[in-house]
């Protein structure tokens, strides 16, 4: 896979302040409100989330006018980091750059699910999200398949609704998560 820009990087640069200060104000923030909505959901406190950041609500509301800026913005850029771990990946071999996106796409999911019910899925900043991640996990599953590593009797959309689904269920701990997850894709594996 080579370097390419992924429909959402531009839209996660154009937001980002180039000040130093304001960027570093700016990325706290997302940091601290991706934390917020996993523990609290999308009713996390603004002013929490400005606390957490080390900023006033102010700054917070400088950044991101809106409660759903805010939203966009953190499922914005956790889309972007996503795509970024598909280029990282995409030289290791096809199953392990398959696996290590998928478990990142997990973490992923976290954070999509918390602020789920605040998404528009017809807004243009969801479907641009939508078709970046197409667009970097897709041709790791592709690979994967041409190398004979996965089934091909499925395709990239079965695979993210299946590992989507599983991340969807609450369990004792991160361990037994990530023993269900290795299950499923045993399953997905093709046979040797």
């Amino acid at each position: 896979m080579t370097a390419q820009p992924f429909p959402i990087s531009g839209i996660v640069a154009s937001r980002r302040p180039h000040r130093k200060d304001a960027a570093r104000n700016y990325d706290a923030l997302l940091a601290a409100a991706r934390e917020a909505f996993a523990e609290h959901g999308a009713e996390a406190s603004l002013e929490d989330i400005a606390r957490r950041a080390g900023v006033g609500i102010g700054t917070l509301y400088r950044n991101f006018p809106t409660r759903r800026h805010l939203f966009e913005s953190v499922y914005a850029d956790e889309v972007d980091a996503l795509c970024q771990v598909a280029l990282e990946v995409a030289e290791r071999e096809p199953w392990e750059a398959l696996t290590s996106w998928l478990r990142r796409f997990v973490d992923y999911t976290v954070t999509k699910r918390a602020i789920r019910e605040a998404l528009d899925n017809e807004s243009e900043i969801f479907l641009t999200c939508r078709d970046s991640m197409y667009q970097a996990g897709g041709p790791l599953f592709e690979r994967a398949q041409k190398a004979g590593e996965a089934r091909a009797d499925m395709d990239f959309d079965d695979l993210l609704r299946m590992v989507a689904g599983i991340t969807s269920t609450n369990f004792l701990d991160d361990t037994q998560r990530d023993r269900v997850l290795t299950v499923a894709l045993d399953g997905v594996r093709a046979a040797r």
